[in-house]
C-alpha cells in the first residue's frame, strides 16, 4: 500500500520517530504558552513603544506573576530586504534587538512573526527563500517564539509541510530554543503532522474575532482533537479576545473557561495598559490558569451534550478533574453532569473555580444553573 506524504508524516509522528525530539519540544513548551500578542488589539498599528508599554504592563498588573511570560510582535514589523537579502524592520521598529533586549530585561520572553510565503498576511516580506538567513537573524535578535503564518504560500500539501519543516530546521541550526507556532488555519488536518515538523502549537481554526459566535466556533470545535495534544505540542484555537469589548462578562468567562479546559495557549490580545479590573480578574484567575497549565498536559473533551448545554472534562495531574458546564443557549438553564460519566464513584468533593468556593461533597451528580452564553467550572475530587 502506498502512503501519501501527509499520511506517512502522520504515522511517523505518532510512532515518535520523525524529525525533532519530543524531549526538545517539552523543554520549550512543557505547558501551553502564556503571554501577550499585538494582533487582536493593534493589528498593523503596532510599534516599538507600544510593545514596550505592554511589556511594562505585564509586570505592573501582575500578569507576569500569574504566568504570562511572552511578549509577541505579530505581523507588520517588516521593512525591506537589502542587497544581501537581509530583512530589516520598518521605521516603527528602529532596533528589533534592542526591543528584544528590553523585553528580556523584564524577565519576559520575546516573540515575532513571519510567513513561509513571499508575503505575510498584511503584505509585508515573508521568509520564502530566506529561511536560514531569517532564522539566524531572529536568533541574533534573541527571539523565543516564532509564529509562521501560511498566507501567500502556494503549493501542494506536501510542499506546505516541507516549508514548515524547512523553517524548523533553520531554527534548530541556530542552536536557540524557540517555540514554533504553526499557523495555517487548520487546513490539511494540521494536527496530524504539525508536531512532526517541529511545531509546538498549531492553529486548528480560522482567525478568532471578538464575538461569541466566532469564539464558540473555534473553541467548541476542538472536540476530537485531544489525542493530538500534550506537553510540547498543543492545539491552538487562536488568541484571547478578553477585554476587547465585543462580548459580555459571561461570554468572556466561557472564553477563558473553554481555553483552559482545552489546554490552549493563552495569549492575551487586549490593551494591558488600559484594561479594567474586571478584565484583569478574568485573565488572572489562578485556579483556572492552573487547569490550563496542569503538568499532565491533557486536553479536555466533551462528555455530554443536550441541545445547547455541554459538559467538558479535563483530567488533572493530581487525579482530580476539571469539569466545564457550558450553556450556549439564550436563557439561564440547569446543566448536569453524572459523576459516573467523568470516572467517579462514591463521594465527590466539588470546588467552583470562578467563585473560589467549596460546593460540598456530593454523590452521583452535580447540577448548576448556568447563565446564557456562560460557564461554570468546577474541580471534582474523589473523597476518601
Amino acid at each position: 500500500m502506498t502512503l501519501t506524504c501527509c499520511a506517512l508524516l502522520r504515522n511517523l509522528c505518532l510512532l515518535g520517530i520523525i524529525v525533532g525530539s519530543a524531549a526538545r519540544a517539552e523543554e520549550v513548551a512543557a505547558t501551553p504558552v502564556m503571554g501577550w500578542s499585538s494582533w487582536n488589539y493593534y493589528t498593523c498599528k503596532v510599534n516599538d513603544a507600544m510593545v514596550r508599554s505592554q511589556a511594562d504592563a505585564l509586570i505592573k498588573t501582575g500578569m507576569k506573576a500569574a504566568g504570562y511570560s511572552f511578549v509577541i510582535v505579530d505581523d507588520c514589523w517588516q521593512g525591506e530586504r537589502d542587497a544581501t537579502g537581509a530583512l530589516h524592520p520598518n521605521s516603527k521598529f528602529p532596533n528589533m534587538k534592542a526591543l528584544a533586549d528590553y523585553v528580556h530585561s523584564k524577565g519576559l520572553k520575546f516573540g515575532i512573526y513571519s510567513s513561509p510565503g513571499p508575503k505575510t498576511c498584511a503584505g509585508f516580506e515573508g521568509s520564502f527563500g530566506h529561511e536560514e538567513q531569517d532564522a539566524a537573524m531572529f536568533a541574533e535578535w534573541g527571539i523565543d517564539w516564532l509564529k509562521y503564518d501560511l498566507c501567500s504560500f502556494e503549493g501542494t500539501s506536501a510542499e506546505e509541510i516541507a516549508a514548515y519543516q524547512k523553517m524548523h530546521d533553520a531554527l534548530q541550526k541556530t542552536g536557540r530554543q524557540v517555540v514554533y507556532s504553526i499557523c495555517q488555519y487548520g487546513k490539511d488536518r494540521v494536527w496530524t503532522w504539525a508536531a512532526g515538523v517541529g511545531g509546538n502549537q498549531w492553529r486548528t481554526s480560522a482567525d478568532i474575532n471578538d464575538s461569541y459566535e466566532r469564539m464558540s466556533l473555534n473553541g467548541f470545535g476542538q472536540n476530537g482533537l485531544e489525542k493530538f495534544a500534550g506537553p510540547g505540542h498543543w492545539n491552538d484555537p487562536d488568541m484571547l479576545e478578553v477585554g476587547n469589548g465585543g462580548m459580555s462578562r459571561e461570554e468572556y468567562i466561557t472564553h477563558m473557561s473553554l481555553w483552559a479546559i482545552l489546554a490552549a495557549p493563552l495569549l492575551a490580545g487586549n490593551d494591558l495598559t488600559t484594561m479594567s479590573a474586571e478584565t484583569l480578574e478574568l485573565l488572572t484567575n489562578q485556579e483556572l490558569l492552573a487547569v490550563d497549565q496542569d503538568p499532565l498536559g491533557v486536553q479536555g473533551h466533551r462528555v455530554s451534550q443536550e441541545g445547547p448545554l455541554e459538559v467538558w472534562v479535563k483530567p488533572l495531574a493530581d487525579h482530580s478533574v476539571a469539569v466545564g458546564l457550558f450553556n450556549r443557549g439564550e436563557s439561564v438553564m440547569p446543566v448536569a453532569v453524572s459523576f459516573a460519566d467523568i470516572g467517579f464513584t462514591g463521594a465527590v468533593s466539588i470546588r467552583d473555580l470562578w467563585k473560589h468556593k467549596e460546593l460540598g461533597v456530593l454523590r452521583e451528580a452535580l447540577t448548576q444553573d448556568v447563565p446564557a452564553h456562560g460557564a461554570v467550572v468546577v474541580r471534582a475530587r474523589a473523597r476518601n
